[in-house]
């Protein structure tokens, strides 16, 4: 008699729920839930080019400082989002800077879908948002530049 094995299927007694992991983007765009943010689009940041990489964090202290750093006028935003696509640590606030990734920030050549937004949120001091200018500044004159532009 032949005897067929039997292939066991381990199922996970975690399912995903809308908050297994949540992702937060920071700027000053006037976005919409559903809205794509994707790369191409002159950059917030650094050089200001078109961007290549669109980044999102699982902290919320390091969107805030998205939004509160970001170029142009409007409101400061936080978006939840969750990426269409791979991500990769951000080489800016990870191990070629930083040990690890203390920021939990990431980029992504993929979208991220707006899925909604964090309307009560505690910024910096003017003072914090100062001190940083001032030291991304000094960064930017010593010729250190993103490594997210290169």
């Amino acid at each position: 008699m032949e005897h067929k094995e039997k292939k066991e299927v381990k199922k996970s007694r975690l399912s995903a729920t809308a908050f297994a992991q949540t992702y937060f983007h920071g700027t000053k765009a006037d976005l919409n839930v559903g809205d794509l943010i994707e790369v191409g689009f002159n950059s917030n940041y650094g050089q200001k080019k078109n961007a290549k990489y669109i980044f999102l964090t699982a902290t919320l202290d390091a969107a805030i400082w998205g939004a509160e750093l970001s170029f142009g006028e409007g409101r400061e935003r936080i978006y939840l989002v969750e990426p269409t696509g791979e991500i990769e640590n951000d080489p800016d606030l990870t191990d070629k800077k930083f040990p690890g990734n203390p920021t939990m920030s990431y980029r992504s050549t993929k979208p991220f879908r707006i899925v909604g937004e964090v309307t009560v949120w505690q910024g910096h001091t003017a003072e914090q948002i100062k001190t940083m200018k001032e030291a991304l500044e000094r960064l930017r004159e010593q010729g250190i530049n993103s490594l997210n532009d290169e």
